[in-house]
């Protein structure tokens, strides 16, 4: 299914949508994901959405979806509901100083750091 998604990414509607962007950190993060094949293409899309539909995610909910020692990407801003068990590698646009403090255990990057080091697998938590 994630495949059917991808392929109906347009590379011109996230230029459209960058086009609005005013954040130069978010403008450059996106131009270099949708340069990239596969799931960032995915992950460019999400971020140049509006802020009204920009992605929050609470720690709980990356603990649900993941196991350990996996790779996630969160697409927006992680939030600081919860705990999370076991130590995950997470790539996030950007992190509360809640979320920062309880995933002391955990790896954090920003989303350029984690398409350098071009894992095969991860996952893409909403």
């Amino acid at each position: 299914m994630a495949n059917e998604k991808i392929k109906k990414i347009s590379k011109t509607k996230i230029e459209k949508k960058l086009r609005k962007k005013t954040n130069e950190q978010l403008r450059n993060l996106v131009i270099l994901l949708k340069k990239q094949e596969g799931k960032w293409l995915l992950v460019a899309e999400l971020l140049a959405r509006p802020r009204r539909k920009s992605i929050k995610v609470n720690i709980d909910k990356i603990n649900r979806l993941t196991k350990k020692d996996s790779i996630a990407v969160v697409p927006g801003k992680v939030l600081g509901k919860g705990n999370i068990d076991h130590t995950i590698t997470l790539a996030a646009f950007s992190f509360s100083k809640e979320a920062r403090e309880k995933l002391k255990n955990c790896q954090l990057l920003d989303i350029s750091q984690l398409v350098e080091k071009k894992p095969k697998n991860f996952k893409i938590i909403m």
